[in-house]
């Protein structure tokens, strides 16, 4: 009996937690632009920045509540491919127990997904933005902030009430309200809503998409391999921290011409633009080379 109860509670959360990796980016309701325009300023990223955070959450935990019968068509199959995995982490998780050889690998890889190292990475943004007067990545740096915070409150929010055993707990391991904390992964989920922030406003360079998402599901890997999680723990934390990081560029984004959005010349094609310069008095002549990239 209570082994038919856990499992019932192992689909609620495995349910729960899908509805909201899936269902907040399109479905959470996004901020709108006043009906008329105001003569105030619009405030800074960083002055709304914890404005936004509560925001987010809101969107966050109750995006479920804004699905429609249509979604069906991928929540029965989310919620089956769910269950499946949580049925064989514990096979899984056994398997590759039994290697040691790649252990430390992945913890170093793994040190990416951390909040050190995520919150690093957005910090550089920033500040290199900030030094640079370069809009994009200033924005870059204070998106990934965000989404890092929103990232951790979900991580620990879910941890705290799932309480999962980590692999390596001897025969308790992979159950559930066993006082661990396995499930999610944290590290996916700061990995991959860093990465998608990125991705995002880097999208017209794929080059910086590919190697954002590459180093995310590194990380995700890592978790697995280095005996730190199971599948369905990263698999959900990297569908969490996509979702998160989707939300938050779309809801806060600002056009600039630095990101590609405005109608800057420049900005719609790799090639230089040369404009000569003459001083007819002076007789001083050259050219101005401009690449923006």
């Amino acid at each position: 009996m209570q082994r038919n109860r856990r499992s019932h509670y192992l689909f609620s959360i495995a349910l729960l937690t899908l509805l909201l990796s899936l269902g907040f980016p399109g479905r959470a309701q996004t901020p709108t632009e006043p009906a008329t325009p105001t003569a105030s300023p619009t405030p800074s990223l960083e002055k709304e920045f914890l404005k936004n955070v509560l925001r987010d959450q809101k969107a966050i935990w109750t995006a479920p509540f804004h699905l429609h019968r249509a979604d069906a068509k991928w929540i029965v199959p989310a919620g089956i491919g769910g269950m499946a995995m949580f049925t064989t982490d514990r096979i899984t998780g056994d398997e590759v127990g039994e290697f040691d050889r790649q252990v430390k690998a992945s913890r170093i890889v793994s040190y990416a997904g951390s909040i050190y190292g995520g919150g690093a990475m957005a910090a550089t943004f920033y500040l290199v933005g900030r030094k640079t007067k370069n809009a994009r990545a200033r924005e870059t740096g204070l998106l990934s902030a965000e989404a890092l915070v929103n990232g951790l409150i979900v991580s620990n929010a879910l941890k705290a009430v799932t309480q999962r055993a980590r692999p390596l707990t001897g025969a308790e391991r992979s159950e559930f309200f066993d006082g661990g904390n396995s499930f999610p992964s944290g590290h996916s989920i700061q990995a991959w809503s860093l990465a998608t922030i990125v991705a995002n406003e880097y999208h017209d360079h794929r080059a910086v998409q590919v190697a954002a998402y590459a180093v995310a599901t590194a990380v995700s890997v890592s978790r697995f391999t280095g005996h730190q999680h199971y599948i369905s723990d990263v698999v959900v934390g990297s569908a969490l921290g996509y979702g998160i990081g989707q939300y938050v560029y779309h809801a806060h984004h600002r056009a600039t011409a630095a990101s590609g959005d405005g109608d800057n010349p420049l900005n719609a094609s790799h090639w230089p633009a040369i404009t000569p310069q003459y001083g007819h008095r002076a007789r001083q002549y050259g050219v101005a080379l401009t690449w923006s990239f």
